[in-house]
């Protein structure tokens, strides 16, 4: 799946894995890559290349499918499920085992805004990591939650209340070498330091 913009923005290559057993074997319908090319295709201007993989919760399978995914160009590869504390639970274990850094602020920024809702939200184990000039990172399975994380919370007057984790993606991504993400701000405005930010060409 892949959408066009202005030529004068970078195409972006992205892979999304849904990890789950039973979606995987055709139990029920999996709706954690729907959610997350949606969101994703409203946050960006840029042209998309999605690479989606629907995979059970088995560690060296959720392992290799990340280092092909990387391997393929995805500057930002997105998972989602498996990150709770249940026995099949692998996808954080499965993401660190291929990390050369590992990203602790996004995980912890996405119990922060996931406790705002719950407080079961200390038991998910959200990771990131970068491999090569991949940024990896794991978010929750509920298609409600993956929206709340990355996107943050708002006030009724529309102001961020707590932010998302995406703000801070396209300016990681700068720094490892990737394409430039330029955001839709109404849905999730980037934050770049000022001296970071390129116009858009006219």
């Amino acid at each position: 799946m892949s959408g066009t913009t202005s030529s004068a923005l970078e195409p972006v290559r992205i892979g999304l894995v849904s990890v789950s057993d039973r979606a995987s074997s055709g139990v029920y319908e999996d709706k954690g890559l729907p959610a997350l090319q949606d969101w994703l295709a409203r946050a960006l201007q840029n042209p998309l290349t999605f690479e989606t993989r629907l995979i059970p919760d088995e560690r060296e399978t959720i392992s290799a499918t990340l280092v092909e995914l990387v391997q393929a160009g995805c500057s930002l590869v997105l998972t989602t499920g498996g990150t709770g504390p249940a026995l099949r639970d692998v996808t954080p274990e499965a993401t660190l085992a291929v990390a050369h850094k590992e990203m602790p602020g996004f995980g912890e920024q996405m119990r922060q805004v996931s406790l705002k809702f719950v407080p079961t939200a200390i038991l998910s184990r959200q990771v990131a990591v970068i491999r090569d000039q991949s940024l990896i990172i794991n978010l929750p399975g509920q298609p409600k939650s993956i929206a709340e994380t990355l996107e943050g919370l708002r006030d009724a007057e529309g102001q961020s209340v707590v932010p998302g984790i995406f703000a801070a993606v396209p300016y990681c991504i700068d720094l490892i070498g990737g394409p430039y993400l330029q955001t839709h701000d109404a849905v999730c405005k980037a934050f770049r330091p000022k001296s970071a930010i390129r116009p858009l060409a006219a």
